[in-house]
């Protein structure tokens, strides 16, 4: 007898159902100094900073993930690791102003000022401004070794360098962190995978819009448990990279520092 579209949906949810589909596997990923290496996207004072212009509806998720905290730990690891740390930022000029078309939160963004810095080749401005890196992360960033990228211009790595730096550095394998979850952290996630790489994300060193209506982060934690490598959190990551008992020490400085 040929089969219903009943009966196939049917046969379709037995097996999602079954033992082999009750859990996602996580494939894990290998760090190697050698061809791994730490990528944060937009370290910035607008996403990250009681002062920033999206603090209001990041604040909760960065406060209870302690994200900020988080991120310092998985850079000064990887540092201490000899893995080779790349910065993927987000910066509009002027120009940028003028597009003719824009997606919903580009929309906002622009509106609220988000990332704005004078000019490609001035930082007049610059220190200290929603565009500029937080000031705890300054000596990992601006350590004369860390590559900081040309700038993203929506979400994705597609519009700047990225993929090349790592290309040319002869990296396969990326720890991804940074802001935000369910916007630029996922969208370099799934270019980086489609790209060829291993992705291994960083559950709390990143963080999200949650407002009554919308969770960004509950919505990239679904995806990159579906898309990447492997999700792991900064204890984890950092444990892998240094040891232990120092992921724990570097933890807990990281929870008092200012």
């Amino acid at each position: 007898m040929k089969p219903t579209t009943l009966t196939i949906a049917a046969l379709i949810l037995t097996a999602l159902a079954s033992p082999l589909f009750a859990q996602i596997p996580d494939p894990g990923m290998k760090i190697d100094p050698a061809d791994t290496a730490l990528v944060v996207t937009d370290p910035q004072n607008d996403f990250l900073s009681p002062d920033g212009v999206t603090w209001g509806v990041v604040g909760k998720n960065v406060t209870a993930n302690k994200t900020v905290e988080n991120l310092e730990v998985l850079f000064r690891s990887a540092k201490a690791a000899g893995l080779p740390v790349f910065v993927s930022p987000h910066y509009y000029y002027p120009h940028d102003h003028a597009w003719e078309h824009e997606g919903a939160l580009e929309t906002l963004m622009h509106k609220i000022g988000m990332f704005d810095r004078k000019d490609p080749l001035s930082l007049e401005g610059f220190d200290g401004s929603g565009a500029d890196w937080l000031e705890r992360y300054k000596p990992y960033i601006e350590d004369g070794q860390t590559v900081v990228t040309s700038p993203h211009k929506v979400y994705g790595p597609e519009t700047n360098d990225l993929v090349l730096q790592l290309r040319k550095r002869g990296i396969q394998r990326v720890i991804l962190a940074g802001m935000s979850a369910n916007l630029c952290t996922e969208s370099h996630m799934r270019e980086l995978m489609e790209q060829g790489f291993e992705v291994l994300v960083v559950s709390d060193g990143t963080a999200a819009a949650q407002v009554p209506e919308w969770d960004g982060y509950a919505a990239a934690l679904t995806n990159f448990r579906f898309i990447a490598n492997s999700v792991q959190t900064t204890e984890e990551v950092a444990t892998r990279l240094v040891g232990g008992e120092k992921a724990k020490l570097w933890i807990a400085e990281s929870r008092t520092a200012r």
